[in-house]
């Protein structure tokens, strides 16, 4: 009999300035249960699962166009893997 392996958080460091501010909003819109935690200069968000990053609801936060590859700017560190980038969703989780 195989035991189920519980879920692993996950998360990302986002630099804290006024464009990350929407991000993070749109983030939280997104995602029950995401811990947010600020520090100086940095926003920690983590979440057990998976964490979820939509383009629509980042757009609809920052009021202009957002490409996904922007993300990339924003991460300091980030811990789980990307499980699907691209043009509308970004996924963390684990694989295994």
């Amino acid at each position: 009999m195989s035991v189920a392996a519980e879920p692993r958080p996950v998360g990302v460091d986002l630099q804290e300035n006024e464009e990350n501010r929407a991000l993070v909003e749109a983030i939280e819109a997104d995602n029950d249960d995401l811990n947010i935690r600020h520090m100086p200069g940095m926003i920690r968000l983590t979440k057990t699962g998976q964490l979820v990053i939509n383009q629509a609801s980042v757009e609809a936060r920052l009021g202009r166009p957002w490409e996904t590859h922007e993300f990339q700017m924003a991460i300091i560190s980030y811990f789980g893997e990307f499980v699907e980038w691209d043009d509308d969703q970004i996924v963390i989780a684990w694989k295994h």
